[in-house]
């Protein structure tokens, strides 16, 4: 089996073990990224095979598509803004697992609907377990508003951050989010204290969320190419 291969086999074998836990009648989040996308198709699967009755907010428009095609009833935060369960994916996962998220995009819809939910599962494979986020010079994503991005540039370097506007593949110009914001990504190298960083960041006026999800998670289902690891938070 191929590197690439190993790899999405070991999404697919963390997104099986999480979809586990959906329970008939549950309102549940969806994430977004190619880990989720494992999760939200094996629901779908369940709802062909068993019936299973559920409905679920997407937190992008990529996952919005991808539950529509396979089957799943859509409703939204204000119809029902407590939700049993949140299954989704993320880049990075610490030892107390907090997280870094958001390189697909989609990190303030991923942390409402994250911090609306009575369960945060984690899906990803092994390569994004670290000891510290931010290892590997991984940045943080932020989503910033448009008219902030020069003054927020320059605070994030004062802090020691090394930002940059995430370009967005296939046009010109920067990344632009589903809230029309832009994304950019900072790295700090690693970070030792997220829970001390994080409301630093947020209280820079026109910085609309951090990728950094501190005690939002409950169980991390970390796959292999072979079977699964579990963390769950204590």
């Amino acid at each position: 089996m191929n590197p690439k291969n190993q790899t999405e086999n070991a999404k697919k074998n963390a997104a099986l073990e999480a979809v586990k836990h959906v329970k008939d009648g549950f309102i549940m989040g969806l994430g977004s990224g190619s880990t989720a996308a494992y999760a939200i198709q094996e629901i779908g699967t369940r709802i062909r095979l068993e019936g299973l009755r559920l409905m679920a907010v997407p937190t992008s428009y990529q996952a919005f598509a991808l539950a529509v095609e396979n089957g799943i009833q859509i409703t939204t935060l204000e119809e029902h803004p407590l939700l049993d369960l949140t299954i989704d994916g993320a880049d990075q996962v610490d030892e107390r697992l907090n997280l870094i998220k958001g390189m697909g995009g989609a990190l303030v819809r991923e942390k409402i609907v994250a911090a609306a939910s009575r369960r945060l599962i984690i899906i990803a494979d092994e390569s994004k377990k670290v000891k510290f986020l931010g290892a590997n010079n991984h940045p943080i994503p932020l989503e910033i508003i448009p008219f902030a991005v020069k003054p927020i540039t320059l605070k994030l370097k004062e802090m020691g951050g090394n930002p940059v506007l995430r370009e967005g593949k296939g046009k010109v110009g920067p990344v632009i989010t589903d809230n029309g914001n832009v994304i950019m990504d900072a790295a700090f190298g690693l970070v030792h204290e997220p829970s001390k960083l994080e409301p630093e960041l947020k209280s820079l006026p026109g910085l609309v969320e951090t990728g950094l999800f501190i005690n939002m998670t409950n169980i991390v289902y970390f796959g292999k190419t072979f079977g699964i690891e579990k963390m769950e938070r204590k």
